[in-house]
């Protein structure tokens, strides 16, 4: 706790599926929308290239300290390969391991 008070500013990423409809990140239960009408956000999650990257080149250019990636949702849907369900990124939507990227992201040196 002493280092993250000490850092002051960084990064929360809360990206997932609700991020197709908008806010609020919470948008299934808030808005009440039924399952089988949001996924046609799976379909639409999708994630540029190098996306991790640029977010990390970003905060070390705005001098924040630390980054934060949300990895599951509160719909379930996971941004990481997992042999428990279906439901994640790279078994549908993007197709590939998001957090994966994160965590191999790096800012650039110098």
């Amino acid at each position: 706790m002493k280092w993250w008070h000490e850092a002051k500013f960084g990064m929360f990423i809360h990206w997932g599926l609700y991020s197709v409809i908008g806010p609020p990140r919470v948008a299934m239960e808030v808005e009440g929308i039924p399952i089988p009408q949001y996924e046609f956000a799976r379909q639409a999650f999708q994630s540029q290239p190098n996306a991790a990257r640029d977010w990390a080149r970003l905060a070390k250019q705005a001098g924040q300290k630390y980054m934060v990636m949300t990895t599951k949702h509160h719909e379930g849907f996971c941004n990481f390969d997992t042999k428990l369900t279906d439901y994640c990124a790279p078994k549908q939507a993007a197709g590939r391991d998001l957090v994966r990227e994160f965590v191999d992201a790096r800012a650039p040196r110098g």
